[in-house]
């Protein structure tokens, strides 16, 4: 698949340093291996101090393993989470706890620069890696929605290349309201640019081009989202509302909304809601023997990512390199 291949050629050249904080588990000690062996990142394996059982294992891979429990920066830790959550009453010792936590400590690692990037997922829920990426790492500047995208190799269907197409958002936000669409696009955008490297072209979908289908619903929710995305990002190539064949099919783009700048050329889908960019990503896989890799978190300040915990050491491995790519600094150390 040429996209991976790029995406692990791209991310050797970066040097980044990608945290993982389910140590124990065995999938992730192969992709953490394998990264170290192909020169793709150099993993930092943050132990469990829960699970002392798998610290052993985690050793023996000779690769730079983090005790949260015997870590002095656990306080630091413990009084950032003091100050960003004290209006919500979290005590001291409940901010220790956090603090001693793997998947926590993880993302402080990255604020703090220690690591470029974090993984997780493989045990943990997405509720709990999101909570601690924004309670400690936090939104990117201007965005304030955390979404998720997926990166969709598809065969050829408009020349004979196989194309990346982002799907966002299928994981994370079920009924996204305009802003929030909005930030989903912008995070989209951005991400696109540092993992595939091209330039964004982006389509709010719905059932309905430019008004075709009548007035509100996801019509409206869509079209106000465009408004404020081209408020933000006035140099953003992006278009809506616009069904799916009239963002992919230039002939039928040329039809439906002649003069869009993005219609019949769209390299990142902007879905309505869950349910429908969810539904998509899968029959895309099933219908078009398409890859997708993912979700991939965006919209944060620096980069973490939540894997599937169906995701086998394979899974495990491309999306660390994938991560590695959103990571700063963006051009090779």
């Amino acid at each position: 698949m040429k996209f991976l291949q790029q995406v692990i050629a791209r991310a050797s050249r970066l040097n980044a340093r990608v945290a993982f904080s389910e140590a124990a588990d065995p999938r992730v000690l192969e992709a953490a291996q394998r990264l170290e062996r192909e020169g793709v990142a150099t993993p930092v394996l943050v132990l469990d101090p829960a699970a002392k059982h798998g610290h052993a294992a985690a050793s023996a891979t000779g690769l730079e393993c983090v005790d949260p429990s015997a870590d002095p920066r656990v306080e630091v830790l413990a009084d950032l989470l003091v100050t960003v959550r004290a209006k919500h009453g979290l005590t001291r010792d409940e901010a220790m706890r956090f603090a001693r936590d793997p998947l926590t400590f993880a993302a402080f690692l990255v604020r703090s620069g220690d690591v470029d990037a974090s993984v997780a997922g493989a045990v943990r829920v997405t509720a709990d890696v999101i909570r601690s990426a924004l309670w400690v790492i936090g939104p990117a500047k201007g965005v304030r929605t955390v979404s998720s995208a997926f990166y969709v190799c598809v065969p050829p269907f408009r020349g004979s290349e196989e194309e990346v197409l982002t799907y966002t958002d299928c994981a994370v936000v079920p009924q996204p309201t305009a802003e929030q669409l909005a930030d989903i696009a912008i995070a989209a955008a951005d991400a696109r640019r540092r993992i595939v490297g091209d330039e964004p072209r982006v389509a709010f979908l719905s059932y309905s081009t430019k008004h075709s289908g009548g007035e509100g619903g996801t019509i409206a929710l869509v079209s106000e989202a465009l408004r404020l995305v081209r408020q933000r990002e006035p140099q953003l190539a992006c278009d809506g509302e616009l069904q799916g064949d009239a963002a992919l099919i230039a002939a039928v783009g040329d039809r439906k909304a002649p003069g869009s700048p993005v219609a019949g050329r769209a390299n990142v889908l902007v879905f309505p809601s869950l349910d429908a960019g969810n539904i998509a990503y899968k029959l895309t896989e099933r219908l078009a023997h398409a890859s997708a890799i993912g979700p991939i978190l965006q919209g944060l300040a620096k980069p973490v990512s939540d894997i599937s915990r169906g995701a086998d050491a394979d899974a495990i491995f491309h999306i660390a390199a994938v991560t590695a790519l959103q990571a700063e600094p963006a051009e090779p150390r």
